[in-house]
């Protein structure tokens, strides 16, 4: 096990889902961002814990699908080395402890390309002014690319990480 993957850790991440989905049972779809699969497994936890029926929607990077490849193929399928702006789910190697969860308690694993992250750090930033690095902002970003998919739902993401650099972000910005 991967020290970014382990029980211990699962379970204090899950208190932001278990959080989140207290306060509003009733959304229909989750979207978390995979790194290593911490996050999405303590989303699984939490909504498991409560009863509810809240889709979760996993999200990787278009230039790391280890994930989603995984989830596919019903087992750890890594992937060469990419770079993305979105390096904290830039994983080669999925985690199969993490996989099994994700298969039995995610409906699905989609990739957002860099542009659409890119659109989405954007968005987080005038449209709420919040900063989110590229792994923060990939949920909204599938988010974005499945407006169809989820008009007239009640959807969520967890803004989580804004630890971008001055650099990357002013040229983020300097996109629109």
């Amino acid at each position: 096990m991967t020290r970014s993957f382990h029980p211990l850790l699962v379970r204090g991440v899950a208190t932001a889902h278990l959080e989140l989905l207290r306060a509003v049972p009733d959304i229909d779809t989750l979207y978390v961002a995979i790194g290593q699969g911490s996050s999405i497994c303590g989303a699984v936890a939490a909504r498991d814990a409560l009863g509810l029926r809240t889709e979760i929607v996993g999200v990787v990077s278009e230039r790391l699908p280890g994930y989603a490849r995984s989830f596919e193929a019903g087992h750890a399928v890594s992937t060469p080395p990419a770079e993305t702006i979105a390096d904290g789910v830039a994983v080669r190697a999925p985690v199969p402890d993490a996989v099994e969860i994700i298969r039995r308690g995610v409906s699905r694993v989609v990739t957002v390309s860099e542009d659409a992250i890119r659109s989405a750090m954007r968005h987080y930033f005038t449209d709420t002014h919040n900063v989110a690095e590229g792994a923060g902002a990939v949920g909204l970003a599938a988010v974005l690319a499945d407006r169809p998919r989820v008009a007239g739902k009640r959807v969520a993401v967890i803004l989580s990480g804004g630890n971008v650099d001055r650099p990357v972000f002013r040229d983020v910005l300097g996109e629109a």
